[in-house]
């Protein structure tokens, strides 16, 4: 499963933050790697420096799956570790859906 992360020009994705995000998605979705090919993390700053809010860390996480369509879900955080937190479990849970509706078939 290779992870790819993104960052926009108002967030510094720097080496730590960028390990902390491949091993919290690697710790997350393990379970899936064998069905799972590409991981894409894309993080962003809603507001911009000029600006401050609660919550404008937003994190997209897309998943592309074998022989499937890649499937995508949001997060919005106070920080780019939050949104990222939040984004995987909601990977996790929208995997356990989907993949279990294809062996059900």
């Amino acid at each position: 499963m290779k992870i790819q992360v993104e960052t926009d020009n108002n967030i510094e994705g720097n080496t730590m933050l960028v390990q902390a995000i491949e091993t919290m998605v690697r710790d997350t979705l393990d379970r899936f790697s064998a069905q799972i090919t590409r991981v894409e993390v894309h993080l962003s700053d809603e507001n911009s420096d000029e600006k401050f809010g609660t919550e404008d860390k937003r994190c997209l996480l897309e998943v592309r799956l074998t022989s499937h369509q890649p499937i995508a879900v949001t997060d919005r955080a106070a920080t780019p570790e939050q949104a990222v937190s939040g984004a995987t479990e909601k990977m996790k849970h929208l995997l356990e859906t989907t993949l279990g509706r294809l062996s059900d078939r």
